[in-house]
Parts: structure tokens; C-alpha cells; sequence
């Protein structure tokens, strides 16, 4: 079969796209044929290397996978040839703890043998393009959002790093809530997209002062209640930590699920206690999000934002768009 190998930490150049011989599946597996897998940041740290993670070489990385079952393993109950179904990339089974795409082979072939016990069948209205999209965005953004954050009708929500796959989730999750939603982004085209997608309000925060617009849209937050937002998103720690405290209203909520600007940003703990602030982390997902959002795809009341969709032979050139920030939304790969 094809596969985009990654044959050692480094740059794309250690993407190769090249013949690989065919996975065969264990008694308690399935075979699939790939259909989409969708390209995260988290493909890119792991061709880059992140500490206390040891991968093997070569590796086939892609986490978000979405095919139809070739082959069904002997002791595989309730799984027939021809099933379309999404992978939870994290697997159930203790004896193999890890994740596709990085401890394990992934998506990024035109075959995969999985354990049945991560295997999500798919509606069939919904796409392999939209399920491939969801589990390392669209499902740490509803974790975050909806089972952890619990938005609600009516309230305002900053998301910062608003146009990736995760930002862009939360967007639609937050709106889908009733919320009243303020985006950021870098650009121009961005920022009108993000309105397109729902955003009420959008900021560009390498022109504008975060904090000063925020307060001129809903005023200063006050002891007593009042003024700033009641949920900010922050997922990229940094420099904007200190100024998303400043934004909440007294009993805010702050919710983060990474940091990918910096893990250790200066902070201001007087306004923790001060607004009587609430700081909610969130990691990753759990197999209810991801059955929650293919209903809500089902159903018509979510649609993933998909920018592009390449053949895997691009899987370089896909790396290369989401590293250099031309990437709204989610880019697929399909074989």
C-alpha cells in the first residue's frame, strides 16, 4: 500500500511518500480502508519531537481516521465488512495504552488495522471528510465547551486562537449554545471568515489591545459584577494569559485545554480571587463527545469547518499550510 512515512524527527523533508508493506489485523482487529484523515498540530510536534514521548521509526502518523471495515478479525463481535466508522484515536484496552498516528500506525495509508474497541460507527449521512475532522479538535473543543465549560444561552465568550481546528469548534459549539461569541485571528481574511462561521464580534490582536476592546465593547469587569465576558477560551497561554484574566467578569470562567505559544505565562493571581475566577482545564476527549458530534452532524446542527482536502501524496505541503497559519478550519488527506 501507500503511505506518507515519517522516517525520524526533523523537518518535512522526513515525510516520504512511499510503498509500505500491508498491516494485517489481530483476532480482536479490524482492517479499514482509509478514507480521510485529518492533519493536526499535534502530527507536527510529533515529527518535531516532544519530550518524555519516545516514538519508533518509521512511523505512519494521522490520528483522525475515518474508513469502511475490509476485514473483520476472528474474535470481533458486531462489526461487519463494509462499516463506515471513525476511530477514537486513544485506545480502551490497557495492554496497548497509546494513540494512532503516534505510539501506533495511522492514518496517513490507504490501510489500518485498529482494535474494534475504537471503532465509532459513523451516521451515514455524515461524510468521512466531517468524522475525520473531529476527534483531536472538534472533540477537545466540545470536552472543553460543553461537558467541562457547560456555555450557556445568553452568556459571552471570547475564543482566542479562533481560526484552527479547535478555535474554530468552539466557535460553532458556542453559537449552537446560544452564546454571544467574540473571535480573534491575525488577519483580515480570517476575521471575516470567522463572522461568516458566526462571530459576533471579531478582534485582530496583533492590531488591537485585547483587553481595551473588550472593555469598550461590554466595559470594565467590576467587583460587584458587570462589565467583561463571562467564558474565555485560551488554548495558547503566552503573553494573552494575563490579559484573559483582565476580561472576565466577576464569577468568569477561563478554559484551556493546551498551550501552544508557552505552558508557563506570567500571571496576576489578584484577579483570580479577586473576581472570585474560575480556571477549567480540559484534555482531550471522551468516546460520548465524539458519538454526541457526529448526532449533531447527523442532524444538521453542526457542520465542521473544512478548509482544504489534498491527496495524502501532499501530506508535506499539508504540514506546510497548517505551520505557516494558511490553514481556517480543518485540512484533510485522503488517499
Amino acid at each position: 500500500m501507500k503511505a506518507a512515512v515519517l522516517e525520524g524527527h526533523g523537518d518535512r523533508d522526513r515525510i516520504v511518500f512511499r510503498d509500505v508493506p500491508d498491516p494485517v489485523n489481530g483476532p480482536d482487529e479490524v482492517l479499514l480502508s482509509v478514507r480521510a484523515t485529518s492533519v493536526n498540530f499535534h502530527d507536527i510536534f510529533t515529527r518535531r519531537g516532544m519530550p518524555g514521548i519516545k516514538i519508533e521509526f518509521p512511523l505512519i502518523t494521522g490520528s483522525d481516521v475515518a474508513g469502511e471495515i475490509r476485514d473483520v478479525g476472528d474474535a470481533v463481535e458486531g462489526w461487519a465488512v463494509g462499516d463506515r466508522v471513525l476511530v477514537d484515536p486513544i485506545t480502551s484496552d490497557p495492554t496497548r495504552p497509546g494513540m494512532v498516528g503516534e505510539t501506533s500506525p495511522g492514518g496517513r495509508a490507504e490501510l489500518l488495522a485498529v482494535h474494534a474497541s475504537q471503532l465509532i460507527r459513523m451516521p451515514d449521512n455524515v461524510s468521512f471528510e466531517e468524522a475525520a475532522s473531529l476527534p483531536l479538535a472538534y472533540g477537545t473543543a466540545y470536552r472543553m465547551m460543553v461537558t467541562r465549560g457547560a456555555v450557556k444561552a445568553g452568556e459571552k465568550v471570547l475564543v482566542l486562537g479562533a481560526s484552527g481546528g479547535v478555535g474554530t469548534g468552539c466557535i460553532l459549539l458556542a453559537r449552537l449554545a446560544g452564546c454571544e461569541v467574540i473571535a480573534c485571528a491575525s488577519s483580515g481574511e480570517k476575521l471575516e471568515r470567522l463572522r461568516s462561521i458566526g462571530a459576533d464580534h471579531v478582534i485582530d490582536y496583533e492590531k488591537t489591545d485585547l483587553r481595551e476592546e473588550i472593555y469598550r465593547l461590554f466595559g470594565k469587569p467590576r467587583v460587584l459584577g458587570g462589565g467583561g465576558v463571562d467564558v474565555v477560551v485560551n488554548f495558547t497561554g503566552g503573553d494573552t494569559w494575563a490579559e484573559s484574566l483582565k476580561c472576565l467578569t466577576k464569577n468568569g470562567r477561563l478554559l484551556t485545554c493546551g498551550a501552544t505559544v508557552s505552558f508557563d505565562p506570567k500571571t496576576d493571581i489578584r484577579y483570580i480571587w479577586t473576581f472570585e475566577q474560575h480556571i477549567i482545564g480540559s484534555d482531550g476527549w471522551t468516546r460520548q463527545d465524539l458519538e454526541e458530534l457526529l448526532r449533531l452532524i447527523s442532524d444538521g446542527s453542526l457542520s465542521p469547518v473544512i478548509d482544504k482536502t489534498l491527496p495524502l501524496s501532499e501530506a508535506r505541503e499539508a504540514e506546510r499550510l497548517l505551520e505557516d497559519r494558511e490553514v481556517f478550519g480543518k485540512l484533510i488527506l485522503v488517499p
